[in-house]
This record gives structure tokens, C-alpha cells and sequence, in this order.
């Protein structure tokens, strides 16, 4: 009988250095409807889903505010609550006039109350870690520093994170607190952020990539990708998490489902050790791809 790979393989990380997760996490925004708005469409599976996270050592769990919303934050305290052993990073600073719709509002007030009605919602006397969903372009991004500043100040966060930014801004950002995580789209065929992960990796900065799993082209039969996967008898998107993994030792992506097949699936991942050739030849094949 086959062993089930957990989380623990891919080794761990300590964010903000005092809250130590499996570098393999969970992202909880397809848990909620489509276009991540409502109530899934099988709830039933979505808390079966979030329950299975601890037997599989998935210790860390990324979710939102704006996932639903406020339905991800529900059904998380729903499955997870009271927590124990699990970290629960959420965000703030989008708000969602309809599915699929994404609008930043980045007043300090309304962070302030996002935050806290999250607080609410999860269950907890203090968020382990918030993050800025976006920095807003229409309000003075040292104002929204300052709100996160005023978070942590008040208790209302342990510890703060950026989401799509740059070097620059996170480097404006650490003048007025400090970054524990970074959450930028990344993967193994967009690569735009390769200079913010490499900084992250020199300040000991968490690095979430969001949307870990994407291969493009890469994915297609016959293609590189699929010729490594066909030898480990593996899935192209094991591969490329794997290769996700093996890129930082900051690196802490968190692919996310709504279904326990997937999830098992995903967190197989960690068990696939790549070799430093079939590093290369990934890297190689994903950063032509990200060119083109």
C-alpha cells in the first residue's frame, strides 16, 4: 500500500522567523463559487477538502477577505477552528463588486475594518499574518503603510505581508513595518518577478507565488515538462510545483482546489525530489517560454 506524502517533505520555513510552517501550503480561494463569488457549489466537498489539509501536514493556509466574499474566511472557521497547529494568513484591500471582479480600496479605514471583521470571522484574538492584497493607486501608498502599522501596533496582526509588488515598494514598506511574506503571481513560465524573489531569498522574506501550478506550453505532450513528468510518473503540475519548491528555500507556494483528489495530488509534490539536470532543463524551458 502506497505511503501518503505530506507537506513535510518540502521542508519548512519560519515567517516573520518565529512562525514555522511546511513550505508546501493551501490556497483557500477556490473553495468558495464561481468566479469566487458565493457559496460553492458543493460545500460538502469544499469542508471535506479544508478538514483533509492536517492529516496531509498542510500547516499553512492562504485566504482573503474578498474570496467570496468573506465565504472562505467562513468556511475555514467552519473545518479549521480552533487552529491548532495551523497557521492562517489572510488579506485585505480588494473589494468585489461581482464575480470575477477585483476593485483595490486602499483607505486606512477601510483596511482597518477589513482586518478586523476578518479577525471576526476567523475566530481569533490576533491574525498571525495580514497582507495588503494590492496597493491601491488612488490612495498614498504611505497611508496604507500606516494602516498596516497601525495593525500591528494595535494587536490586530502578529505579522504583515505585500501582494504584487515590486522591489522598490517593498523596500518603501519595510521603512514603516516589517514585511514577513511577499505574495506575487510565479510560476515556472512567468517569470516577471524573478528580481523580487531573489530579494526575498537575501532578506529572509517569505516568497508566495500565486498560481504555482501554470505550465503553458510547457504542459502540452511530447514538451519537456511532460517528458520528466512521463519518467517520475508524475503530473506536469506535480512537476512544476516541484520545480516551484526546489527554486528558494524562501518559496512557499499554495496551490489551491475545492476537491481531496486534487489536493492529495498536489501535496504529492513535496515527495518529488528533482534532480539539479532536470532543474536546469526546466528552468531553461520555462524561461524561453516566459519570453516568448
Amino acid at each position: 500500500m502506497a505511503t501518503t506524502v505530506t507537506a513535510g517533505k518540502a521542508g519548512t520555513f519560519r515567517i516573520g522567523n518565529d512562525i514555522e510552517v511546511n513550505r508546501l501550503g493551501f490556497g483557500a480561494m477556490r473553495v468558495t463559487g464561481p468566479g469566487i463569488w458565493g457559496e460553492p457549489q458543493d460545500r460538502r466537498e469544499s469542508i471535506r477538502t479544508l478538514k483533509h489539509l492536517a492529516g496531509l501536514g498542510v500547516d499553512f493556509v492562504d485566504t482573503a477577505d474578498s474570496y467570496g466574499p468573506n465565504v472562505s474566511e467562513q468556511l475555514i472557521r467552519e473545518a479549521l477552528h480552533p487552529y491548532t497547529g495551523v497557521l492562517i494568513a489572510t488579506k485585505g484591500g480588494l473589494t468585489r463588486p461581482g464575480p470575477n471582479q477585483w476593485v483595490p480600496n486602499g483607505r486606512p479605514e477601510y483596511l482597518r475594518k477589513q482586518a478586523i471583521g476578518s479577525r471576526e470571522r476567523l475566530g481569533v484574538e490576533q491574525i498571525a499574518l495580514w497582507q495588503l492584497h494590492r496597493i491601491d493607486p488612488a490612495v498614498p501608498r504611505d497611508e496604507q503603510f500606516a494602516a498596516v502599522r497601525s495593525l500591528i501596533d494595535d494587536g490586530v496582526i502578529g505579522h504583515a505581508g505585500l501582494s504584487e509588488v515590486t522591489v522598490e515598494e517593498i523596500e518603501a514598506a519595510r521603512k514603516v513595518f516589517p514585511v514577513a511574506t511577499v505574495q506575487n503571481q510565479y510560476n515556472l513560465v512567468d517569470r516577471r518577478h524573478e528580481d523580487v524573489l531573489d530579494y526575498c531569498e537575501r532578506e529572509n522574506i517569505g516568497f508566495i507565488p500565486w498560481f504555482p501550478l501554470a505550465a503553458g506550453e510547457l504542459a502540452k505532450p511530447g514538451g519537456v515538462l511532460d517528458a520528466i513528468a512521463t519518467a517520475r510518473k508524475a503530473t506536469p503540475s506535480q512537476i512544476a510545483l516541484a520545480w516551484t519548491l526546489k527554486r528558494s528555500a524562501v518559496m512557499l507556494p499554495i496551490p489551491g482546489t475545492s476537491k481531496v483528489a486534487h489536493l492529495i495530488e498536489n501535496v504529492a509534490a513535496a515527495g518529488i525530489e528533482l534532480t539539479d539536470e532536470e532543474f536546469r532543463t526546466l528552468d531553461i524551458a520555462g524561461t524561453r517560454s516566459a519570453q516568448l
